[in-house]
């Protein structure tokens, strides 16, 4: 089970992740990485974003699956802000196709608090001007990436290790139930 955790960029995703990473079994894998590999190596390309390109998108979920097989880890956590709702179905398609099933948490708080934590995050200072700079791109996205979430989670008044409970203990219902199974693309 890859759990991919979404949302605007300062929200808590690796904070949270963090926090889901020391349960037994579970596994990291950034997938901007895939992108500093591509970045690296296609220098001679004109891009924006790193997910812009279609290699990503294809090689996200390869690499995914081919770090899953190795280690065979309970859950695998993808942290990683996906604003674009047809870069998403695509990297959907691909971990159906290889058989990976998905589940997407969409973390969220009150823009008040995404700015105070924005303003007051010591370890990736050098973001703050960017992180505020896409506050409104990632409004406009929060329709589609609610639609497309397994699990919407308002962190405002929620700390990172109950937010990792709250993950768990849903990721926990749905493996237990056979018909969400189907709905994620599980065929392992």
């Amino acid at each position: 089970m890859i759990v991919w955790i979404n949302g605007t960029f300062g929200v808590g995703k690796t904070t949270t992740a963090n926090a889901l990473l020391g349960r037994d079994g579970w596994r990291s894998f950034d997938p901007e990485h895939v992108g500093f590999l591509l970045a690296g190596n296609l220098r001679d390309r004109e891009f924006r974003d790193f997910q812009d390109l279609p290699p990503w998108r294809v090689l996200v979920p390869a690499v995914a699956d081919e770090i899953y097989r190795f280690t065979s880890p309970s859950a695998m956590i993808a942290v990683q802000t996906v604003l674009v709702a047809d870069y998403w179905e695509e990297l959907v398609a691909g971990f159906r196709y290889r058989g990976l099933p998905i589940f997407h948490v969409l973390l969220e708080c009150d823009e008040s608090e995404l700015r105070r934590r924005i303003t007051a995050d010591e370890v990736e200072s050098q973001a703050l001007e960017w992180r505020l700079d896409h506050i409104a791109e990632s409004r406009a996205a929060r329709s589609w990436m609610a639609d497309a979430a397994d699990l919407v989670l308002d962190t405002t008044d929620v700390g990172p290790e109950a937010a990792a409970d709250r993950i768990a203990d849903a990721l926990t219902a749905v493996l237990a139930s056979d018909a969400s199974l189907g709905r994620l693309g599980c065929q392992r």
